[in-house]
């Protein structure tokens, strides 16, 4: 049904305009405009409606389109990620064979084999825990924590993989960080891939340096850099893009990062990167601080 209004203001124009009419013109007139008038605001709005409903069902295609080139990006890159493993296997396998059938057998090679492939099935049962993690719906339970205590749990668990490349790890907390609303597991596990990410990026006798801190808007921050090579421009818009990876063949599966941006944003955050002047990256999560807790109760 048109709109009455517009409708009601067009009968009052042309009533004055069959008003300077001779009679009976101006009554047939009259007459014969608003019918004529209402008859096109009916089109009107059918041609309106059609329209609303043809661009609803593009939006649809649309959506299916990207969902299913989303499906693609993700197939292809679990076909490619299971795929090296598997080919590592077939060849340990094929040489464990060849061990086997001479005389006598070589046992020693035959073992150096299997634990190679020991390996590759352990970085299958990775890459498979990993996607369970990013399909996961999270359902943060948000209580009072320490952003500081995570980090730093976090921050010792991972010297244990720095020290042997004499990688050092520089804290520069916020000691007057107030507790902000948090679920701890889930936090320390975005911290944990954050800083094993900086740690593999820098070269041996490098150094990660690990920011807290409360932002002008009262939100915390939590800041991980690093002094590697950085992240180069053409592929920093899709550094959190499932199956992403800069790193060598084997040495990642790109789901690190993605599965840190899930956890962050169930937790209200934001997490962002970017190229540091003169080298290196930076990583920062800004989460809901004391304040915007308060306001939101």
């Amino acid at each position: 049904m048109p709109n009455p209004i517009p409708l009601l203001a067009a009968s009052a124009l042309l009533a004055v305009a069959a008003s300077l009419l001779p009679q009976p013109w101006s009554a047939l007139c009259l007459v014969a405009a608003i019918s004529g008038f209402w008859r096109t605001m009916v089109r009107v709005r059918s041609s309106l409606d059609a329209m609303r409903a043809q661009k609803a069902a593009l939006d649809e295609q649309l959506l299916q389109s990207q969902k299913m080139a989303a499906i693609g990006e993700i197939a292809a890159g679990i076909a490619h990620e299971i795929n090296n493993p598997l080919a590592v296997i077939t060849q340990e396998a094929e040489w464990l064979g060849h061990l086997l059938s001479q005389d006598p057998p070589d046992v020693a090679e035959a073992r150096k084999s299997l634990d190679g492939v020991r390996a590759q099935v352990t970085r299958c049962a990775d890459i498979t825990h990993n996607l369970l993690n990013l399909a996961r719906t999270w359902k943060p339970v948000s209580q009072p924590a320490s952003l500081n205590r995570c980090v730093e749990d976090m921050a010792r668990l991972t010297e244990r993989e720095a020290a042997p490349r004499r990688v050092t790890l520089a804290r520069q907390y916020d000691q007057n960080l107030p507790m902000i609303p948090l679920d701890p597991p889930l936090m320390r596990q975005a911290v944990l891939n954050l800083l094993v990410n900086a740690v593999q990026a820098v070269p041996d006798g490098g150094t990660v340096t690990i920011r807290t801190g409360l932002s002008p808007d009262s939100r915390a921050y939590l800041q991980v850099t690093d002094n590697g090579p950085g992240i180069p421009r053409e592929i920093l818009p899709r550094i959190f893009d499932p199956f992403f990876t800069t790193k060598a063949p084997g040495k990642g599966t790109g789901l690190g990062l993605a599965i840190t941006q899930r956890i962050v944003d169930r937790l209200g955050g934001l997490i962002t990167a970017a190229n540091i002047p003169g080298g290196g990256a930076c990583f920062t999560i800004s989460l809901p601080g004391p304040k915007t807790e308060k306001n939101n109760e």
